[in-house]
């Protein structure tokens, strides 16, 4: 852990660099200095279907689910959303001109206690 995970309404193919908003996220998750390296993941997920607001064909979503394991604090993982948030405003700062478009961040702890996880990129990282 920690997973960011992208979901965006396919129609923004085109009108938005998805693959530049996950480096982006992932350099802004690595900055924070709270996570692991070989632990960080981020990933873009299309919705190729969907159904927004009004219905209008124009509206679009990025939906950011930041999936962490517990143990920071609130005061660090307000710090770290708001970091990913504003990231993320940056890099699809133009789709703002329009009013069809919403972004969303959620962060979610994950229990440990029902998660499993085996990762041999640590090891490989930690060699360093």
């Amino acid at each position: 852990m920690p997973h960011l995970i992208v979901e965006y309404s396919a129609n923004l193919d085109g009108r938005a660099d998805i693959a530049g908003l996950c480096d982006r996220l992932l350099a802004t998750v690595l900055a924070s200095g709270l996570f692991e390296v070989g632990a960080v993941r981020v990933r873009a997920l299309r919705a190729d279907h969907y159904a927004i607001a009004d219905r209008l064909p124009e509206n679009a979503f990025v939906d950011l689910n930041f999936r962490i394991g517990k143990g920071r604090t609130i005061e660090e993982c307000r710090q770290v959303g708001e970091a990913i948030f504003r990231t993320a405003q940056d890099v699809l700062e133009s789709l703002f001109a329009s009013p069809h478009f919403a972004l969303s961040l959620e962060i979610r702890e994950i229990d440990s206690d029902l998660s499993w996880k085996r990762n041999a990129i640590h090891q490989r990282l930690r060699g360093r």
